[in-house]
C-alpha cells in the first residue's frame, strides 16, 4: 500500500473492513487488494481523470465478479488500464 499516514490507513482498512462484512465479502482478499486498487486509482487520477478514478475501481470489480482467481483477474485489469492509460497519453501527445 502507498506511503500514506499511517492512521488514515488504518481508518481506511476499518472502514473497508466494515464494508466487507456488509456485503459478506471476503476480509483479507479486500485487505489484500486495497493497495493495488488505490495504486490503480492514483494512476488514473493523476494520469487522466481525477472523478474517473473511483468509478474506474468499481469497474474493475465489475470485471473481476465471477471470472476465477481475484488476485489474477486484478493484476490483468490493471495491467489493461495501463496500457490503455499509455494509449490514450500517446493519441493525447502525438
Amino acid at each position: 500500500m502507498a506511503t500514506d499516514d499511517p492512521r488514515e490507513m488504518e481508518t481506511a482498512h476499518q472502514w473497508l473492513t466494515s464494508v466487507a462484512r456488509e456485503f459478506d465479502l471476503d476480509e483479507q482478499l479486500v485487505r489484500r487488494l486495497a493497495g493495488p486498487l488505490l495504486g490503480l486509482t492514483r494512476e488514473v487520477a493523476h494520469g487522466r481523470s481525477r472523478p474517473a478514478a473511483p468509478l474506474t475501481a468499481f469497474l474493475v470489480g465489475l470485471a473481476a465478479e465471477g471470472r476465477g482467481e481475484t488476485d489474477q483477474v486484478v493484476r490483468d485489469v490493471e495491467k489493461r488500464i495501463d496500457a490503455l492509460l499509455d494509449r490514450i497519453a500517446e493519441s493525447d501527445n502525438p
